[in-house]
């Protein structure tokens, strides 16, 4: 290639980064100036976790989080 076809590539290509980052401004403008409404789908998706103790029956063959099982050492 020439060094005027280098030239117009680089041309070409900062007129396309230009266009690229008038768009992102113009969608950045319209989201900052579009007010938040706020969600209620993060209430419904919480589930209280009582404060009673869980029944040991049911955790008699799981492992310990971290620890390995409850008859052998940690790692």
């Amino acid at each position: 290639m020439s060094d005027q076809d280098d030239l117009a590539a680089v041309k070409r290509r900062l007129q396309d980064l230009e266009r690229t980052v008038e768009e992102l401004e113009r969608r950045v403008g319209a989201e900052r100036s579009t007010p938040k409404v706020p969600r209620d789908d993060r209430a419904e998706s919480m589930v209280t976790i009582p404060d009673a103790p869980y029944d040991s029956q049911k955790w008699t063959d799981i492992d310990d989080e971290g620890l390995g099982a409850r008859d052998r050492h940690a790692p």
